[in-house]
C-alpha cells in the first residue's frame, strides 16, 4: 500500500517546471505541477517530464545528463530480483536476514527506493520516507506503475511511501518501532558508475547533501528496536564518528552495522 503524507519540509530548489510529453498528458501534468506548486512553462534549470513512459527528471542545461525515472519492472531493478544474489547479498546481509529472519524495515532515506525494492522482493515489509518531494514524486510515479504490473505487484505491496522528514517522523513515532531501519545519506559519488553519477548529479542540484546526517542517525538508534545499519563511501568515517559495531565492505561501499539486539529475539 502507498501513502503519502502532507507534511513535506519547505526545500530551496533551482527552478523547474512540470512538462507534458504528449497532449494527452497535459490534465495529469497539470494537477502535478498544483500539487508540487510547480509552473508549467517559464524559464527552468529542471523539468519534471510526463508521458507515455510515466514521470522522469531531466536537466534542461546544454550537455547534461539524459532523464532518471524510476522502473521497477526492467533494467536494473529486474536483474537484481532475479540475479541479484538473494539473502546472500551484501545488502541483505547488513539488514540482518537469514533463514527465516524477515524483519520490518524502515528506510528513512529512500531516494529512488531501488534497495528497499531488493529488500521487499526478499520477503521484507518496508516503509519508505523521502522528504524531498520531487524524488518523492518520482518514486510514487515508479511505484504506481510497478504495481500494475503482475511480475512486481507482489514486491510493491510490501512497501509503503511517506513523504515527510525522516527525523521529525522518528522523533515523533507512536506505532510499533521498527526492527530495522536504513539510512543512506547522500555522499559524493566519485567511485560511483555513471549512471549513479548523474542521478548524484541531479540530486544534490535539487536537494544538496545531507548534512543533518548525524541527527538522522541518532534518531534512528533512539528507534530502531533491533539494528540501524548505513550505507557509507568504503573510504568514509563513520557519521558522527560514531564508529559501527562491525562493517560489511564492498569495492566502493560498504554497510555500518549498529546491533541492539539479534533480530532472533522478540
Amino acid at each position: 500500500m502507498l501513502s503519502t503524507s502532507s507534511g513535506i519540509p519547505e526545500t530551496a530548489v533551482p527552478a523547474i517546471r512540470v512538462e507534458a510529453l504528449a497532449p494527452e498528458y497535459r490534465a495529469a501534468a497539470a494537477a502535478l505541477a498544483d500539487s508540487l506548486k510547480l509552473p508549467l512553462e517559464g524559464k527552468a534549470g529542471f523539468a519534471l517530464q510526463l508521458g507515455e513512459r510515466g514521470l522522469q527528471l531531466v536537466e534542461l542545461a546544454d550537455g547534461a545528463p539524459g532523464p532518471i525515472r524510476v522502473d521497477f519492472v526492467s533494467g536494473q531493478a529486474a536483474y537484481r530480483r532475479h540475479r541479484g544474489g538473494g539473502s546472500r547479498q551484501m545488502l541483505a546481509k547488513a539488514a540482518g536476514l537469514r533463514s527465516g529472519v524477515r524483519p520490518f524495515i524502515l528506510d528513512a532515506t529512500a531516494g529512488l527506493g531501488r534497495d528497499a525494492f531488493v529488500l521487499a522482493g526478499l520477503g521484507c515489509a518496508l516503509t519508505l520516507v523521502e522528504r524531498h518531494a520531487i524524488v518523492a514524486a518520482l518514486l510514487e510515479d515508479g511505484w504506481r506503475r510497478a504495481h500494475d504490473h503482475p511480475k512486481t505487484a507482489p514486491v510493491m505491496a510490501c512497501m509503503r511511501l511517506i513523504r515527510e522528514d525522516a527525523i521529525a517522523l522518528m522523533r515523533a513515532w507512536r506505532d510499533i518501532p521498527p526492527q530495522v531501519i536504513y539510512l543512506d545519506p547522500m555522499f559524493p559519488s566519485r567511485t560511483e558508475t555513471a549512471r549513479a553519477k548523474k542521478e548524484m548529479r541531479l540530486f544534490r542540484s535539487l536537494a544538496g547533501d545531507d548534512g543533518d546526517a548525524p541527527a538522522l542517525l541518532e534518531a534512528a538508534l533512539a528507534l530502531a528496536s533491533h539494528r540501524v545499519f548505513v550505507k557509507r563511501p568504503r573510504k568514509a568515517p563513520p557519521i558522527a564518528g560514531l564508529m559501527p559495531k562491525y562493517t560489511l565492505e564492498g569495492q566502493s561501499n560498504r554497510f555500518d552495522i549498529y546491533p541492539k539486539k539479534s533480530l532472533a529475539e522478540k
